[in-house]
């Protein structure tokens, strides 16, 4: 497999994951939360009306992740938005494995950083069951997003799955992945 380029899953393996064994009291290092997948989901309203947007936003999306963007249908009618069942309603695609890996690494150490007025990421948006989601209000922060090809600003909500059963495990494991959370 030509992606293997995964710092983050060797700095899970040898700090990470000694850290919550000792901090959690965990006996087996299968107990030790993990990373599962990560969602990057762009709504796009537009899309319904105009096939060419979102298009552009599954390329846009593809590129960013580097693996390839479904386009996601709407599941019912909903007549105040002018959808009706199956029209295109956003893109999204879901990471595991190496891409996954090498997708967080790219997102905490180049896309967050340069992203306008960032404070840290809300410490509070798990779900209760370990995972968590933010949402990023451009496409541009991402490196292989030139200005000149983009149409449209979109956003994109990002979902990290992780097996924590509790959000501070879950907060712990991001933290010590690198994520910068607010402080509290």
């Amino acid at each position: 497999m030509a992606y293997e380029f995964v710092p983050l899953k060797e700095k899970y393996q040898k700090e990470v994951v000694p850290v919550l064994m000792k901090e959690f009291g965990y006996k087996n290092i299968h107990e030790v939360p993990r990373l599962v997948k990560v969602v990057i989901n762009m709504g796009v309203g537009e899309g319904s009306r105009n096939k060419d947007v979102i298009e552009a936003h599954a390329r846009e999306l593809t590129t960013i992740a580097g693996q390839k963007a479904i386009i996601t249908k709407a599941k019912k009618s909903i007549s105040n938005f002018k959808i009706r069942k199956g029209m295109s309603v956003g893109v999204k695609v879901t990471l595991r494995g190496p891409r996954m890996y090498n997708f967080v690494y790219k997102l905490v150490n180049l896309v967050l950083p340069k992203v306008r007025d960032f404070r840290g990421l809300n410490p509070n948006s798990f779900d209760g069951k370990g995972n968590y989601s933010f949402g990023l209000t451009e496409q541009l922060v991402f490196p292989e997003i030139s200005p000149d090809q983009i149409k449209r600003i979109q956003g994109m909500d990002i979902v990290v799955v992780t097996t924590a059963k509790r959000d501070e495990e879950a907060r712990r494991l991001l933290e010590l992945l690198g994520f910068p959370f607010k402080k509290q």
